[in-house]
């Protein structure tokens, strides 16, 4: 060889070397699959990924399995059923000669644990936190976190990198509390590895999480979905409709009259200036040091004719967490977000010259609360560039209007947005083997809660759908108490979904309940307690998928019947009461919302009987409320959980 094509084939070497480097780092498997991966034992498992277009062959201990293979270069092959076991390693290779090895990875079972903060909470949040994170070594147990991310249309990776992490102090800190005690009840028993993903976003709805799909032909939503479509071609307009409805249900639980609400110009009640734009944990007032709840801000603000007359945009600091914001009367527009800057347009026609009045419901769920930020981020901003500011915070009002921390929710809010959550979080495991899901959700809907029972069996059908297993097993967690107590029967959106919770799973054979309800903490949404959470998951679990001999749940009410001045309930099960000597927690009601009332109750074996003397008896009400105080478990040590159900 001459020296010249020497030094040619030199260069060209050098040219070709990083060029093969970058196509060999591009992964031929989906990110899923990765080191330290477990798939699930004793079916087939599916893998797949995206080559250059050229055969695809899956090597699997010396085993080579074929793909099939679209024409954009997408392929899909399937492992045979394999007991639990390993490590393997699996090699992916083209007939072009890329080719991308995994190792270390565990036959086993792979649980998707999912749902709002209660399954996002952190092992590291928990009790006795220190001696759970310094005594996690467990090299058959693997997690897997999935970020918090949205899409518009189901994604077939995920946006945010994830990874496979081996249980260590070092890993399981940030990992979901409720999933990893389950986990770890259930390596005692089952003696097999165990994946773990963890796909959850604290205050989120369960519409947000349920596939496209699966709401199609939903009438529950249609009302939500089209408010949607508006508010992406007119904000200012969606803004003013959902200011109308968070105003009915306002009214509804605090029954003031219409027009003297407190984003009227007017409103009763008494009104403090407020101290600073900071969160009211830092006024120094002793009735706000540790509250969560609504405060609601107003002020008023003066405009000319030549101003109001502008296109114009409302712009004001952060609130902590939620606002709904009113001009003179009418909705502007809503965020959830506890350090976003607001900013809503406002429709034309709304200003007008003269005092313009501006009222605020912030909306706190814990930690600090309230209105913040800077004096000039406050101001009406105009079309034209100009703007008027906001008055300081000594013209601002406030007052303390204590009420449920459980509005419903706008649809265009980004974690709340149909699908939106599903589309980025769940689509992307595509059909991944699972043993069963952990789902654990409910605070975000308990403002609206009346069809999330539907909502919740479409969601588990269309997650079966997706992986591709018709009888999947669900396990609901149904909401923790939270919130004040009940003196006299209430009406309850903690409550409701409790019930509704219920109901889709005793429609649906393959899935089981567990009660928080006894677990929560009165004063704070997200209990510490999760490791009895974690117990009862893994008690449902091993009753539910792996051929366990106790009851998957508690005590379940069957049909109550009325004889007379009584009417019986059978649990089809013994019970115990604790702490008395009958049972407490049990209301009958007439048909009408506000019509129930405490009534005494006895235990014999399995059936509790209520004394109907004195009012209607149409429904029996158990455990309800917000923070229920009931007594009645299993001899499993499982207790009753709250219901709702007609009286025959």
């Amino acid at each position: 060889m001459s020296k010249l094509l020497h030094v040619l084939a030199l260069a060209g070497a050098c040219l070709a070397a990083p060029l093969a480097h970058a196509q060999q780092a591009q992964p031929l498997l989906a990110s899923i699959f990765q080191d330290h991966v477990v798939l699930q034992r004793d079916r087939p498992v599916a893998i797949w990924g995206k080559g250059d277009g050229s055969p695809v062959t899956v090597t699997l201990d010396g085993n080579a399995y074929p793909a099939s293979l679209d024409k954009q270069g997408n392929w899909r092959a399937t492992l045979p059923a394999m007991p639990a076991g390993g490590p393997h390693s699996i090699t992916v290779a083209t007939a072009n000669g890329l080719s991308q090895t995994i190792g270390d990875v565990l036959i086993g079972d792979v649980w998707l644990c999912s749902g709002q903060s209660n399954m996002e909470f952190h092992v590291s949040q928990g009790l006795n936190m220190a001696a759970e994170i310094s005594s996690a070594n467990d090299p058959q147990m693997r997690l897997l976190m999935v970020a918090r991310d949205t899409g518009k249309t189901p994604q077939t990776e995920f946006k945010t990198p994830v990874h496979w992490d081996v249980v260590t102090p070092q890993t399981v800190g940030d990992f979901s509390a409720a999933c990893y005690f389950m986990a770890r009840d259930l390596r005692q028993s089952e003696k097999v590895p165990f994946g773990l993903i963890d796909a959850s976003w604290g205050g989120t709805p369960i519409d947000a999480w349920r596939s496209a799909a699966s709401m199609s032909d939903d009438s529950v939503t249609q009302d939500q979905r089209a408010l949607l479509d508006t508010y992406r071609k007119n904000p200012a307009t969606a803004g003013r409709i959902w200011g109308e409805r968070w105003g009915s249900w306002w009214r509804g639980w605090s029954h003031d009259v219409a027009g003297k609400e407190p984003w009227q110009a007017n409103p009763p009640g008494e009104w403090k200036t407020v101290p600073k734009f900071v969160n009211w944990e830092g006024w120094d007032l002793p009735e706000l040091a540790d509250y969560n709840g609504y405060v609601w801000y107003r002020t008023d603000v003066t405009l000319t004719a030549a101003q109001a007359a502008k296109p114009a945009t409302l712009a004001f600091g952060a609130v902590d967490d939620t606002d709904v914001t009113f001009i003179n009367g009418i909705g502007v527009g809503t965020t959830t977000s506890y350090n976003g800057l607001r900013a809503y347009p406002i429709a034309k026609g709304m200003l007008h010259a003269g005092a313009n009045h501006i009222a605020i419901a912030a909306l706190d769920t814990g930690g600090g609360g309230g209105l913040s930020g800077t004096a000039d981020q406050f101001a009406i901003r105009f079309g034209d560039g100009t703007s008027i500011p906001l008055p300081d915070a000594a013209q601002w009002r406030y007052r303390v209007v204590p009420g449920p921390a459980d509005p419903p929710h706008a649809p265009w809010e980004n974690n709340v947005d149909f699908a939106s959550i599903y589309n980025g979080m769940i689509a992307p495991l595509g059909g991944v083997g699972l043993r069963g899901v952990a789902w654990y959700q409910g605070e975000a809907d308990a403002g609206t809660p009346n069809d999330y029972a539907d909502k919740l069996a479409s969601m588990m059908k269309g997650w079966r759908t997706q992986f591709g297993n018709s009888k999947l097993p669900f396990l609901i967690v149904q909401l923790a108490g939270y919130g004040p107590r009940n003196d006299v029967p209430r009406e309850s959106g903690f409550a409701t979904i409790r019930d509704q919770q219920r109901r889709a799973v005793a429609a649906d054979p393959d899935s089981a309940l567990v009660a928080a309800f006894d677990l929560g903490e009165v004063n704070d949404i997200h209990p510490a307690n999760k490791q009895d959470v974690g117990h009862r998951l893994a008690r449902a679990a091993r009753a539910l998928t792996y051929g366990g001999a106790g009851p998957a749940s508690g005590p379940q009410a069957t049909a109550p019947a009325r004889s007379g001045s009584t009417v019986t309930i059978d649990f089809g099960q013994p019970l115990v009461t604790y702490s008395a000597s009958q049972p407490i927690g049990f209301e009958l009601c007439g048909a009408a919302q506000g019509s129930c009332r405490f009534v005494s109750a006895t235990l014999n074996g399995s059936v509790v009987s209520l004394d109907a003397g004195g009012g209607p008896a149409e429904r029996v009400r158990y455990c309800w409320g917000d923070s229920p105080i009931c007594n009645l478990y299993g001899k499993s040590g499982l207790p009753a959980g709250p219901f709702e159900l007609p009286v025959r």
